[in-house]
């Protein structure tokens, strides 16, 4: 796969997630990258292609890849987050 992909959930109880993932999109629509975005509730093997790309058996989404490069998502307390992708680091302060 090419490109970036964002992978979501549209079914979380999570309130963080669903923050988290807004987040996520709200910020990349802002920079004006576009990036495919990827519903892992519709497809166990989704899921499984995002925790494999992460390298970890239990990440949760949003999880953000970049072609086959996994680029990551981490979130930082108090509204203030680094997030990498496509090559692009930034800090919401």
């Amino acid at each position: 796969m090419s490109g970036l992909r964002v992978y979501s959930t549209s079914v979380t109880g999570s309130r963080e997630i669903k923050s988290q993932q807004s987040e996520v999109t709200r910020i990349l629509d802002g920079k004006r990258i576009q990036y495919q975005l990827v519903d892992i509730s519709q497809d166990n093997a989704l899921r499984d292609e995002m925790r494999t790309l992460a390298g970890n058996p239990k990440a949760t989404p949003p999880q953000i890849v970049n072609g086959d490069h996994y680029c990551g998502v981490w979130v930082l307390g108090s509204g203030r987050c680094w997030r990498t992708a496509a090559r692009v680091r930034w800090a919401n302060n």
